[in-house]
This record gives C-alpha cells, sequence and structure tokens, in this order.
C-alpha cells in the first residue's frame, strides 16, 4: 500500500472539456442515456426479467418525453426524430409490458407527447 494520496481530478480540465460541448450534444447524450434505462427497466436488456422495474421505467420515459419537449426547437430534426421514434418505441413497450395498460394519453410521457396507442 502507497502512502501517497490518490491524484485528485482536474477539476478545471474537466470544466473545460465540458465548455467546449455543444449544448445539443449534451441534450443528445442525455435522450440516450435515458432512453438506455428505460430500456434496462422495461426488461428489454439481454438479463431480461432481472431489471425489469416498471416504475421507474415509468418516470425515466416521462423525463425523456419532457426533455424531449422542451427542447425540441432547440435540437434539429436531423437529431429530434430518432429520439422522438426510441421514445414511441418505449412507450409502446411500457404499454405491452403492463399488466393493466393506461389509458390512451395517460401512460409515461403522454402529457407531453399525446396519446400513443399499441
Amino acid at each position: 500500500m502507497s502512502d501517497t494520496p490518490p491524484e485528485s481530478p482536474d477539476f478545471d480540465a474537466m470544466t473545460r472539456d465540458i465548455a467546449e460541448v455543444p449544448a445539443v450534444e449534451v441534450i443528445v447524450t442525455v435522450a440516450v442515456n435515458l432512453m438506455s434505462a428505460a430500456a434496462v427497466k422495461l426488461g428489454l436488456s439481454e438479463e431480461g426479467e432481472k431489471y425489469k422495474d416498471l416504475d421507474e421505467a415509468r418516470k425515466l420515459i416521462s423525463a425523456l418525453a419532457g426533455l424531449l419537449d422542451a427542447s425540441a426547437t432547440e435540437v434539429s430534426s436531423f437529431h429530434a426524430a430518432p429520439l422522438r421514434d426510441g421514445l414511441k418505441s418505449l412507450q409502446l413497450a411500457f404499454r405491452e409490458a403492463s399488466i393493466v395498460p393506461d389509458e390512451p394519453g395517460q401512460g409515461p410521457g403522454e402529457k407531453y407527447t399525446g396519446p400513443v396507442y399499441g
């Protein structure tokens, strides 16, 4: 075991790095992370049922829908279209996974996207 303390992170360098990232890239990265987490919570990962948690999936899908709704005018359609498609796929997967499906318009994120029928 060494007596030297572990190196502390260089917060100045980290701040400079994040300052160079365009806002659209940050928004898209967060959206993709929300999509990935929601897919896992829907049981769509290789482990399937092991991580399935529909309550958590609902929260993640709603957060994703809110982010996409709020950033719609800031993100080009080049970025927004695939994200919206992914959101709709997650909403449909949620509806299919639910034992008692929500009424159309009441599912996760549907207050932002409108009703999703499946």
